[in-house]
């Protein structure tokens, strides 16, 4: 028997169940939330299998939306929440590798045959707190063990991107795969080409935001075979040596791996930064006086990223930010030589929060020295009262009527002054406009 909580969100589930039920109907919950209850967690969601075909579901209750009734799927809404309540179903013939051509309604027995993994197979009756268990989920649950139902080159054969979410779930769960569904996805890998970018980016961030050790979950990829076919470029760091009096932790892939577990609740774009910043340094390397070099693999990284987010159909503002943290993350060992106007404008910068984490993760994953980290730190500390980037004192408009005419020059003298108001060597717009006249006289203009 499992104990169920109490909250609305649980309440309306529960509801569900009870009025399909008082209607002569099987119904139950269904799938991750199952499985999460059974391990002590909250579910985010609630899916409801019943034996009551969608016209029935629908009849009972008013304003439900079907979104699948083909597929015998429909949403239903109690106060505030949605739950799904789909048909017992056996899926017919797959043909494109992710969808049946159709499916034939039947009892619960026949619909945990159906799915992808034990540990989602299984259903409660939420008013008995009763758990009914067709494929073996609750030893596999015990067993911290991710199993196929049935045949896994068949759940594979049926949709390919099964194989992602297999991995999604070891690195979430902190389970294991099982060994002869990992020998599958061996043998499937070269398929995962035929899922679309957009399906594959969704598993892949996925495992990167919510597994607890990113890293683990990519070595777990690379170790089936499906980060050579999604990411040949990161697994194109293996082997991929580095100087040792920088780099102690090893190879390029090994300072990625432990940037990744090292992450503390990423979001998206600090997560593709670390996974992909060092992508330059294959192509980049070379030996110079005995010693191996790197040299612009920032701004290669940043290029090849660039390509690699495109590939995986990530929204063109995250991708412009992330390959921007790419290219720039050498800058950091710099900062201290910095003038102040250029660190004005780098700890100003939108993408600065994810580019100081990056470096934090760069510098603990290789030689461990901090002081730059801690130098932005204490420089952003003592500007937060006022703007990083203050509101220019000079505008286009003034330099115009000072008699620069030329676009380019009337850019290049903005920066300039603009520079000076960082410094602080001018301090209001008066002083600023008395700097230029000197300036441009000085200039013969």
């Amino acid at each position: 028997m499992i104990s169920i909580p109490t909250n609305p969100l649980s309440d309306g589930a529960r509801a569900v169940v009870r009025r399909l039920t008082k209607e002569g109907f099987t119904a139950l919950w269904a799938g991750g939330c199952v499985r999460d209850l059974i391990m002590g967690r909250a579910p985010k969601d609630f899916d409801v299998a019943t034996s009551a075909v969608p016209d029935q579901v629908e009849r009972l209750f008013p304003g439900a939306v079907t979104v699948g009734k083909s597929f015998g799927v429909v949403r239903v809404r109690v106060q505030t929440h949605e739950y799904e309540v789909a048909t017992f179903r056996k899926d017919q013939a797959y043909r494109d590798g992710r969808h049946p051509e159709g499916v034939v309604f039947t009892d619960e027995q026949t619909d945990a045959q159906r799915r992808d993994f034990t540990v989602n197979a299984l259903f409660l009756d939420p008013l008995t707190g009763a758990v009914r268990d067709y494929v073996g989920g609750q030893a596999d649950l015990a067993a911290r063990l991710i199993r196929a139902v049935g045949r896994p080159d068949d759940r594979f054969a049926e949709d390919h991107l099964r194989m992602m979410r297999a991995v999604r779930f070891a690195a979430t769960l902190d389970f294991k795969l099982d060994p002869a569904m990992a020998d599958a996805i061996r043998r499937h890998a070269p398929q995962i080409e035929k899922v679309s970018a957009e399906r594959l980016q969704q598993e892949l961030t996925r495992i990167l935001l919510e597994a607890p050790q990113p890293g683990v979950a990519i070595e777990l990829l690379q170790a089936v075979g499906l980060l050579p076919v999604i990411l040949p470029e990161v697994s194109a760091l293996r082997g991929q040596e580095q100087p040792t009096q920088f780099h102690p932790e090893g190879d390029v892939w090994t300072h990625t791996i432990m940037m990744l577990n090292a992450m503390r609740q990423p979001d998206l774009r600090l997560a593709y930064a670390v996974l992909l910043h060092d992508v330059g340094k294959p192509g980049t390397a070379k030996f110079v006086e005995n010693r191996i070099r790197f040299d612009c693999h920032a701004g290669v990284g940043a290029t090849l990223a660039e390509g690699i987010l495109k590939r995986l159909r990530l929204p063109n503002d995250d991708i412009k930010a992330i390959a921007f943290c790419i290219g720039n993350h050498m800058r950091f060992m710099d900062v201290q030589r910095m003038r102040k106007a250029t660190l004005c404008r780098l700890v100003g910068a939108p993408t600065f929060a994810t580019e100081l984490e990056l470096h934090r993760l760069d510098c603990a994953a290789s030689h461990g020295d901090m002081t730059n980290h801690a130098f932005l730190v204490a420089f952003q500390a003592a500007r937060r009262a006022e703007p990083v980037l203050p509101k220019p004192w000079i505008t286009g408009h003034d330099i115009l009527s000072l008699g620069v005419t030329a676009g380019r020059e009337i850019g290049r003298w903005k920066q300039m002054v603009y520079d000076a108001q960082l410094e602080g060597l001018v301090e209001n717009r008066e002083a600023a406009l008395a700097w230029l006249r000197r300036e441009l006289a000085a200039a013969g203009r």
